[in-house]
């Protein structure tokens, strides 16, 4: 869906990526207009080092443009939307500079706006990261609407660049202001991401060994109960197989996968830099010896190659599902599909996946999806699939299995 955003810089076509004509929601929402009028208010000068944090499908940076914004996000699909609506609205492809959360920020930042991520993790590590180019000088304005702006926001701005106050409420959506003063910025201590922790025993194949969140990966601290309940119902892939970890998160299912079955190829791919980098970061930890011993090698290929070097390999790629696998590549696809965009919730991201799945799958391969049960997305499988099998439930949980006929 294409929607226009009217800011004092103009009026701007916007949309989501990948656009959908039948996709209801917008490419931008009332915080984004209330920040960009307040800048213009306000008078703020933007004449320096303009860094815009988290900027969901670019609306921020199209219309600051002209000042030559710095983007950073820990969306692929956020900024492919940044890219495309840059270009919908006739921006110069030199003008604003596309950064990622696993990319090194500014040395220098004079404005820094941002907009509040739903992962309070992501926006602390975030803060700790541009804290060393934040100065007395920086002017720091964070927006969101009033749902996604709580104490511990505040707080966060508050310990790590300095005093911080909101402004009031307009259209559901309200301004965060932080004044950054030395001392906070000397004081506040280390960045205590990625962290690590030790999974429980019952769950298989990875039980007491070590996994590794950036942040921003869902749930960063431990292992949610969905995946817990997948990791005990893993199926076992051919010999040797292409295995894809589709929306890998920090990776524990596709490193189940390698440690069950050397010979595999595992691919990792997900839409968040963060999570890509939690996914090899922990199949590092648990298979160190992966180069040159005969066992998994970390290699990079193009995700639409097909055959190759037999088995033994993982990728770690950053995109939008399995666009770009080449048809009939794939062996096994395991996915724990979200359900949420951003605060709004939606099945749109998990139609995409078993569509790309079945695509990816060569004849016989498998699709085997966990999800809460009331989702219903064995309905989903069977008119994608024309099939789908209950392999085990829980009170809460279902696993799905869905073949690929022909």
């Amino acid at each position: 869906m294409s929607d226009r955003m009217t800011a004092p810089e103009g009026e701007y076509d916007l949309a989501r990526f990948p656009e959908d004509p039948r996709d209801p929601l917008r490419a931008w929402d009332a915080s984004d207009a209330y920040l960009l009028r307040h800048l213009a208010e306000s008078g703020t000068r933007l004449d320096g080092t303009l860094v815009v944090v988290g900027d969901r499908w670019g609306a921020l940076t199209t219309a600051l443009a002209a000042h030559r914004p710095t983007q950073i996000t820990d969306s692929f699909l956020g900024r492919q939307a940044t890219r495309a609506n840059l270009e919908r609205n006739g921006v110069e492809a030199d003008g604003p500079r596309l950064l990622t959360t696993r990319d090194t920020p500014p040395d220098r930042v004079d404005v820094l706006l941002v907009r509040v991520p739903k992962s309070l993790a992501l926006l602390e590590d975030q803060l700790h990261r541009l804290a060393p180019a934040v100065h007395e000088g920086t002017v720091v304005v964070g927006t969101g609407m009033v749902k996604e702006i709580h104490t511990s926001t505040l707080k966060l701005f508050e310990r790590i660049l300095g005093p911080t106050r909101t402004s009031l409420a307009r259209q559901k959506a309200r301004l965060i202001h932080c004044t950054p003063d030395t001392a906070t910025l000397e004081a506040r201590g280390d960045d205590p991401w990625p962290y690590a922790y030790r999974l429980p025993d019952d769950i298989g194949v990875l039980a007491g060994r070590t996994v590794v969140n950036h942040a921003g990966v869902f749930c960063a601290d431990r292992l949610d109960i969905g995946t817990r309940f997948f990791l005990r119902q893993l199926p076992k892939a051919p010999r040797g197989g292409r295995v894809v970890d589709l929306g890998c998160g920090n990776g524990v299912v596709g490193t189940a996968v390698a440690l069950a079955d050397p010979d595999a190829e595992v691919v990792f791919v997900d839409e968040s830099y963060q999570a890509v980098a939690s996914a090899e970061a922990t199949y590092r930890a648990n298979l160190p010896d992966a180069d040159g011993k005969g066992g998994a090698a970390v290699r990079g290929r193009a995700p639409g190659a097909a055959g190759g070097e037999a088995g033994g390999a993982a990728e770690f790629l950053v995109g939008d599902g399995l666009e770009g696998f080449a048809p009939g590549s794939v062996d096994l696809v395991l996915n724990n599909p979200p359900f949420h965009s951003h605060q709004a919730t939606s099945d749109a991201t998990a139609r995409r996946m078993f569509t790309g799945a079945r695509r990816a799958l060569r004849p016989g391969g498998e699709l085997w999806v966990v999800g809460n049960r009331h989702l219903g997305y064995h309905v989903t499988l069977q008119r994608i699939f024309g099939n789908s099998e209950l392999v085990a439930s829980d009170a809460k949980f279902v696993v799905l299995r869905a073949v690929r006929r022909t």
